[in-house]
């Protein structure tokens, strides 16, 4: 254990505070069990760390375990564990936990044997905690970390500090966003860069780079990840990758099921439960009607990718502008809010708010539901009923 306390002193001596995603300050930090997932990628391990070393300044014992290392193929987490509480250990946070044999069991164990021992454990978006073992969603305080926002990428890439913004006041027309921004802030100027390398924070200067390594990330997920999803052969997953690779040359779109069976060779009763996976893994997102739960029996509605990035990496040609201003708005939308398919406009939010998303020539003529808003990509204020597509990157 002496060189894993190592590598984890090592780790948290290293870790920069000097810029923080949105999650960390929306957990509540006193909690004994905190969980954390979401895609590869978006940062969690980064995450943890800052926090273990604000409190090793405080003069608190910490330390920081992977559960993928090797050294758990043969060493019992609860032992290694006891042996940290015993001497003087306070934080324990362990990444990776689905790599490892019973760890939700072995986790609940903790939990009840060490009342005054706070755990924090990190892993995979295909976590459910609901289907573990060891009843830990009684116990755990679950979180999910998504990529980098809009307001994100700007502080961290620019180091421009901007407010958050709320769905509400954006519809209420409640914040004027000319008075609550610099006066020399152009909110357009960085939109492009952030649309193709910027939802992850790994993102550097060289494009193409960055696209290998989301290409590579992709397949790391699909081969390595997906592994731990019940049900899930990964002798299936190259048809997982074909299948992803026909979504991301369509998107946005009504799927034909039959016709993807065809073109990936799925049988089409396994076909909806691939999407679902795609889906766990945040490769993809599915809609469905307001009022229909998330179901392997129900057909999505619509398919989108995740996030922009990933439309400019996987995608043979040049995405459609159309489909860049959806996927972003999507992307966004979704961390703090319930989208749904509609067959009226592009987005129904949280069962009340109408979105159309298109560029400055888009009106309200063909339109003819109530409370709903144009989202123009080109706009840099609101006007009149219509916002910028930009705002929607503030909600978080």
């Amino acid at each position: 254990m002496d060189e894993l306390l190592e590598v984890s002193d090592q780790l948290i001596r290293n870790t920069t505070t000097n810029f923080k995603r949105y999650l960390f300050d929306e957990i509540d930090w006193n909690e004994r069990l905190i969980g954390i997932k979401g895609a590869r990628g978006t940062g969690k391990t980064t995450l943890i760390l800052q926090y273990l070393k604000e409190n090793q300044s405080l003069g608190k014992k910490v330390a920081y375990f992977s559960l993928d290392e090797l050294f758990f193929l043969s060493n019992n987490l609860i032992e290694v564990a006891k042996a940290f509480y015993q001497s003087g250990g306070k934080i324990l946070a362990l990444d990776e936990v689905h790599k490892y044999t019973n760890w939700s069991r072995e986790l609940k164990n903790l939990y009840d044997r060490y009342p005054d021992f706070q755990l924090i454990f990190s892993g995979s978006s295909i976590l459910d905690i609901a289907k573990e073992e060891g009843d830990l969603s009684r116990r755990a305080v679950m979180h999910e970390l998504h990529g980098l926002s809009y307001r994100e990428y700007l502080s961290l890439k620019h180091e421009k500090k901007l407010p958050t913004v709320r769905l509400d006041q954006l519809t209420s027309g409640e914040v004027t966003l000319q008075e609550i921004f610099p006066k020399d802030f152009k909110p357009l100027q960085y939109l492009n860069e952030y649309l193709r390398i910027g939802y992850f924070p790994f993102s550097g200067k060289n494009e193409e780079m960055y696209f290998k390594k989301l290409r590579q990330l992709v397949r790391t997920i699909v081969e390595y990840d997906m592994a731990e999803i019940r049900g899930f052969d990964i002798r299936n997953g190259k048809k997982i990758l074909q299948l992803l690779y026909i979504i991301a040359q369509q998107v946005p779109f009504k799927p034909n099921i039959t016709a993807l069976a065809q073109k990936t060779q799925i049988h089409r009763n396994s076909l909806s439960n691939y999407l679902l996976y795609l889906s766990e893994a945040r490769l993809i997102d599915l809609q469905y009607p307001a009022g229909i739960s998330l179901s392997t029996l129900q057909k999505p509605e619509k398919i989108l990718l995740n996030n922009t990035n990933f439309l400019f990496a996987i995608s043979e040609k040049e995405p459609e502008k159309g489909t860049i201003r959806e996927t972003f708005f999507n992307s966004l939308v979704k961390v703090k809010h319930r989208i749904n398919f509609s067959s009226s406009v592009d987005f129904l939010v949280d069962d009340k708010f109408h979105f159309e998303i298109g560029g400055k020539n888009k009106s309200r003529k063909q339109i003819k539901v109530e409370n709903t808003w144009i989202v123009k990509d080109d706009l840099e204020y609101p006007a009149g009923n219509s916002l910028p597509l930009w705002a929607f990157g503030l909600l978080y």
